[in-house]
């Protein structure tokens, strides 16, 4: 397998060259990415889709990969019970190490051949649920074993990955090869492969998210009221969708109470308040 992600820079004499230098070729270098993640947007497509088949069934979606890759899995997924108002344990991740262990950056846990699937095992993956490998080199131990282990269990697979051909692709139903090249540092893959990485996360759980109602118009009107910035974006943004109301406080009390947009709706809704226009 022709491992581009390991092959040289086209930069060389790096701690020769200038600030301005080095960061003007750092930029050119991820241009690259967001060309290279357009030629597979169908691929991405597919797997989106995948997904939102599973969970719409009542099953579970599972990251798993080390490293860089897995350590941006996990910070998509801590983010989106607070943005969408899911429930913990829709959208997961299975990190090399654990999660707990994300700030040790374990990277010896990538060779590791038993821990992914042991982990899987304990969250009582099935054929319902769908895991999606990470590795940039598309060879990772780590990974590709507990892929192996899912397809012999019938349990659906997709997988992103940053060489083509790769081992891991053979054990995906679903693969994602997004091409980046030589890192600009020779083989570090926490850069271009990384920032691809992230940019199809976003991707993804956005993506499917929308597709399950998470999202109306293109407001977030199922975050949780985590702090008081999103309690004044939920409260302005309820008046914005009921012109009507021009309460500030009164829509404040009412958001606090139901915990988000769509719930205040609801409940103003069954209160009648939303077509009498009287909120006092």
């Amino acid at each position: 397998m022709v491992r581009l992600t390991e092959q040289p820079s086209r930069y060389d004499d790096l701690e020769k060259k200038t600030v301005d230098e080095l960061i003007r070729n750092i930029n050119t270098e991820n241009k690259i990415v967001a060309l290279a993640i357009e030629k597979v947007l169908p691929e991405i497509g597919k797997l989106i889709s995948a997904i939102e088949r599973q969970l719409k069934n009542g099953g579970r979606m599972f990251y798993l990969g080390c490293g860089s890759g897995g350590r941006l899995a996990v910070l998509d997924v801590i983010e989106l019970p607070n943005t969408y108002g899911i429930e913990k344990g829709i959208i997961n991740v299975i990190l090399a190490g654990g999660v707990q262990n994300l700030v040790f950056a374990l990277e010896e846990k990538e060779d590791d051949e038993i821990e992914g699937w042991h982990s899987l095992q304990k969250e009582n993956i099935s054929p319902k649920d769908i895991v999606i490998g990470i590795s940039a080199s598309g060879i990772t131990p780590f990974v590709l074993a507990a892929l192996k282990k899912c397809r012999e269990n019938g349990i659906p697979c997709g997988s992103i990955v940053n060489n083509p051909d790769s081992l891991i692709s053979q054990y995906s139903d679903f693969p994602i090869e997004v091409i980046t090249g030589p890192e600009f540092v020779t083989g570090s893959t926490r850069m271009k492969c990384g920032t691809a990485q992230k940019m199809i996360f976003d991707m993804i759980s956005t993506t499917v998210l929308i597709r399950l109602g998470r999202v109306e118009g293109n407001r977030m009107v199922n975050a949780r009221l985590i702090n008081n910035k999103v309690v004044d974006r939920s409260v302005r943004m309820l008046m914005e969708r009921n012109p009507q109301i021009t309460d500030y406080e009164f829509v404040k009390e009412v958001i606090k109470k139901c915990g988000n947009v769509k719930k205040s709706e609801q409940y103003l809704k069954e209160q009648g308040w939303l077509s009498s226009g009287e909120f006092s």
